[in-house]
């Protein structure tokens, strides 16, 4: 079993295969909102490295004891989980058409895996979690990976370091003699009160619940049977009718969505026999707000975390980013500042858990910045809104090498392109056009046209459109790449 990067334990001749890890994508991210939004949300950002959080917990379990991650994903992240997994070979992405909680995704995983075989080791694994310490992480895995074999699903159970009332708590009871650091789960708990949380952090025997679990896909299915039957019904029937596209396994949208919405914990984790924890200490986060964020980044000496072109005067306790304008921040403690190229988060940073319900608020008055980035991320490569006026609109659109949009046309409106860097080659009602930096095209309105990148760096254009409906669905397409409708 790996133990860091370019390094790995042997395994003994009774250990079994290699440990699957099961990486739900799916979330949203609300609380980390102007950064995280539903279109782009937190797991592809880099938040506590330089890496997007999906690929540091897929970097988490390579090596020679672990088999190709299998990523459980919302279809309409599909192409931004597949680049974010391209270094990592073998990876397979398996797509929910509507979200459903935990047990589902986790049900359709135990399923596939199952076919395959059964004494499969499952790491379920959050896209979205952080984790300092990555050979305590790792040798916490092959305890929990015994206790697994053995039959039990096990939790991991954190330490805890504060009086923390945003988790769960799993209070442990004895240590399973069949798997040595591994301690039989006497109950889990809700969220507590702040007394509460304090009493179990001196008493000891509570953990932190992290949402990781590691168990075969044998026991997973079978106590899904026992205590969820329904969830495991619409899973094997999901995967039953599940097709290959582009890579993809697409899950059958009726048979999934006929899940009831629950999570792993409800469904199976507070009723089965079978649960166990291993407690441990991993400096590990689930990065479910600003304030979370805060508590994981290294701070200066006043106590700040700084991201991006910030400039602070007499302020501490804070955390400030920035997307891209410089932010000045002057006298002030424990807040969080967070700026976009369209929003501005401002708060106290205890009051991080509020975000939620501001998103809500913003959604229902019909803010499409409670949702979308200006910045839009399509298989090709994004696209990003400069200026929208009366009967006209202005984009920077960017295709990566090689790449190119579907085949298309609009009923409503004229584009004018204009190449800024790169090659694009254009087709225009079946001629085509090469064009250079400076140089551009004028498609009107129903015109056939298709926009691609023929050469070795990324195109960079400017678009404008011009007519009297300016929305993404004026697009007929004829042809995709990405298949597309």
């Amino acid at each position: 079993m790996a133990v860091a990067a370019g390094a790995s334990m042997g395994r003994g001749k009774d250990e079994g295969g290699p440990i699957l890890p099961v990486i739900l994508s799916g979330g949203s991210g609300t609380r980390l909102w102007p950064l995280s939004r539903e279109g782009y949300p937190k797991q592809f950002w880099p938040l506590v490295s330089d890496r997007p959080m999906l690929a540091e917990t897929a970097a988490r379990a390579q090596g020679p004891g672990f088999a190709p991650p299998l990523v459980v994903c919302n279809e309409a992240h599909r192409f931004l989980v597949a680049e974010q997994l391209r270094p990592f070979a073998g990876s397979r992405i398996l797509l929910e058409p509507k979200p459903r909680n935990s047990a589902p995704a986790i049900a359709a995983a135990a399923v596939v895996a199952a076919e395959e075989d059964p004494a499969t080791v499952l790491w379920l694994l959050a896209a979205d979690h952080a984790v300092a310490d990555l050979p305590a992480l790792h040798a916490a895995l092959a305890r929990a990976a015994v206790a697994a074999r053995a039959g039990r699903i096990v939790t991991f159970g954190m330490t805890p370091t504060a009086p923390e009332t945003g988790y769960g708590y799993i209070e442990a009871g004895a240590e399973l003699p069949e798997a040595p650091g591994v301690r039989a789960v006497a109950r889990f708990v809700e969220k507590p009160d702040a007394a509460t949380a304090a009493r179990w952090l001196a008493g000891g025997r509570h953990l932190w619940n992290s949402g990781m679990f590691v168990a075969t896909a044998a026991t997973l299915l079978g106590e899904l049977e026992r205590h969820a039957p329904e969830v495991l019904a619409a899973a094997r029937r999901a995967v039953a009718g599940a097709k290959r596209d582009l890579g993809f396994v697409r899950l059958d949208a009726a048979a999934f969505e006929a899940a009831p919405s629950i999570s792993i914990d409800y469904a199976v984790m507070e009723k089965t026999a079978r649960a166990a924890v291993v407690p441990a200490s991993l400096g590990w986060s689930d990065i479910g707000s600003w304030a979370a964020l805060w508590e994981a980044r290294a701070k200066d000496a006043a106590g700040n975390v700084v991201e991006g072109p910030v400039a602070l005067l007499d302020s501490s306790g804070c955390y400030v980013r920035s997307e891209g304008i410089l932010t000045g921040v002057v006298g002030l403690q424990d807040a969080v500042v967070v700026v976009t190229d369209d929003a501005v988060l401002v708060m106290p940073r205890e009051r991080a858990q509020d975000v939620k319900a501001l998103v809500e608020r913003l959604r229902a008055a019909g803010r499409k910045e409670a949702t979308e980035h200006r910045r839009v991320y399509r298989p090709w490569g994004h696209y990003e809104g400069l200026i929208l006026g009366d009967r006209f609109q202005v984009k920077k659109i960017s295709v990566r090498p090689g790449a190119k949009l579907s085949l298309q046309k609009h009923f409503h409106r004229a584009e004018h392109w204009v190449v800024v860097s790169g090659t694009a080659l254009v087709t225009r009602d079946g001629e085509e056009i090469l064009l250079r930096e400076n140089e551009s095209v004028y498609l009107p309105l129903g015109a056939v046209h298709r926009l691609a990148n023929p050469g070795i760096i990324p195109l960079t254009l400017i678009e404008v459109q011009v007519g009297s409906y300016l929305g993404e669905d004026d697009i007929v397409r004829f042809e995709d790449t990405y298949g597309r409708t």
